[in-house]
């Protein structure tokens, strides 16, 4: 995807970010499967922004929001977790995200993708992750550096 770029995320992307995550599609593929509301997602986003072993970036192609990606640190690594707009869907939008965002972590990466989560399964191996494990419907995944 040409003209993708990635920003840290801000508070005034909440109502953009929450739509997405109440996305049926998005919620379908999420660990939680239920709605957020949006006094919890603003609380959940205040949190994030504030925390220095995350990062929560927006992807952007041509200055339209189009996605966003996550990555929590930890002693193993970072965990990644992303998800694409709606309306962006299907056009090479998370692997083109995801892999600016790595590119900007040091170390292992890792992510859990729900069992039939195609998508997300390609962009996964895509990066080099390979497959850990599996356990309750979620698949793991790891690439060491």
């Amino acid at each position: 995807i040409d003209e993708l770029s990635l920003r840290p995320a801000t508070m005034a992307d909440a109502a953009m970010l929450l739509a997405w995550r109440n996305d049926p599609a998005t919620r379908d593929a999420s660990h939680s499967t239920d709605e957020v509301m949006a006094h919890e997602h603003r609380a959940w986003l205040r949190r994030c922004l504030d925390d220095d072993c995350r990062r929560l970036w927006i992807g952007e192609h041509d200055g339209v929001g189009v996605g966003t990606v996550r990555a929590d640190q930890s002693a193993g690594g970072w965990e990644l977790s992303w998800t694409v707009a709606p309306a962006a869907r299907g056009r090479g939008i998370a692997r083109a995200m995801v892999a600016a965002a790595v590119v900007q972590l040091c170390g292992p990466i890792s992510a859990q993708v729900k069992t039939g989560n195609q998508a997300s399964i390609r962009v996964a191996e895509h990066l080099g992750m390979v497959l850990t494990g599996q356990a309750h419907g979620v698949m793991h995944f790891r690439r060491d550096r």
